[in-house]
């Protein structure tokens, strides 16, 4: 069994945690990889309702008292404090606070028993997360999908593990049973993953975009702001976001400053997002997009990578030691 930070105190079967993927990845999916070992996150967007929260929470805590974690942004929770409210009130294992300070909101989720994890882009993030006294540091690289930086996984978690104390999970490029035993064998307590969950059932996805997941190599994402800024979101701009590559893309990715200011463009992705024209409209994915294979439901992804990667490192060590 791999013992690491995550299983030992925190007592995760896996030492896998998946993503809060915003608008995709809500309670059901949590509910999934919380009930196969790992530890299930809740993905939550600037604009959703305070009720969302209690109500995701129960279908992850059910009659057994599933644990499961919030992921918020610090530069959402600014415009609107009443989300960090709704998920203290609803119990959490885990609450992520990323891009942005974490710092304000601390001591309070300690004060209720709550764990709080924060996502960095560099080394001098790590250092700093360390002082304000995270529980949890997510080394995530530029190959993750969704707004992330612009330093690569692999040399990133080098940097950090070698700066902070804290445990440090990687993020970013991780989808397979190789992937999770890299990150565990150069040290990290574990992995926080969400492409290699994109095309399980649990996700508050389709069909459509289940098929696309499938269908897409490793070179088909691009790391931009265009659909931030054609919906008037208030993303800080060092946080772009891994896409699939689409028409939309094609056409604005190197033209943000002409598209902050064409109406007709915005109102065109408005309508492909309500139409789910994917063509147009976007699909958050990373570049570990091209090693999902097949839609699997997420239980079956969580325990393949823990076992395979298990499996792996046992034969590997004995291989090379």
């Amino acid at each position: 069994m791999l013992r690491t930070h995550l299983t030992s105190v925190w007592n995760l079967r896996y030492p896998i945690i998946g993503a809060p993927m915003a608008y995709a990845g809500r309670g059901r999916l949590a509910r999934a990889v919380s009930e196969a070992g790992g530890l299930g996150m809740i993905g939550i967007g600037s604009n959703e309702p305070a009720e969302f929260f209690e109500r995701e929470a129960a279908i992850v805590r059910g009659t057994d008292q599933q644990r499961f974690g919030f992921g918020l942004m610090a530069w959402a929770i600014e415009k609107r404090p009443e989300l960090l409210q709704a998920a203290i009130q609803a119990r959490p294992f885990l609450i992520s606070i990323s891009f942005g300070s974490p710092e304000p909101y601390a001591e309070l989720l300690h004060q209720h028993g709550i764990y709080l994890a924060t996502q960095v882009h560099s080394r001098e993030e790590a250092i700093e997360a360390a002082r304000i006294g995270v529980d949890l540091i997510v080394a995530q690289g530029t190959e993750a999908g969704g707004h992330t930086g612009d330093v690569g996984t692999l040399p990133l978690l080098q940097a950090v593990l070698d700066a902070v104390q804290v445990p440090v999970v990687a993020a970013g490029g991780i989808a397979t049973a190789r992937g999770v035993a890299a990150a565990l064998a150069a040290g990290a307590a574990g992995v926080w993953v969400g492409t290699c969950l994109l095309a399980s059932p649990e996700c508050e996805n389709t069909e459509q975009v289940r098929e696309r997941i499938v269908g897409s190599r490793e070179t088909d994402t691009v790391l931009t702001r265009v659909f931030d800024v054609a919906q008037g979101l208030s993303w800080p701009p060092q946080y772009p976001g891994r896409a699939l590559r689409n028409h939309y893309t094609d056409q604005w990715h190197g033209d943000i400053e002409a598209l902050k200011t064409n109406d007709a463009a915005r109102q065109q992705l408005a309508r492909a997002i309500k139409e789910k024209d994917y063509d147009l409209a976007y699909i958050y994915a990373g570049e570990a997009v091209g090693l999902v294979k097949q839609q699997q439901a997420a239980a079956v992804v969580v325990q393949q990578l823990g076992d395979g990667a298990e499996q792996l490192l046992h034969e590997r060590y004995r291989a090379l030691l």
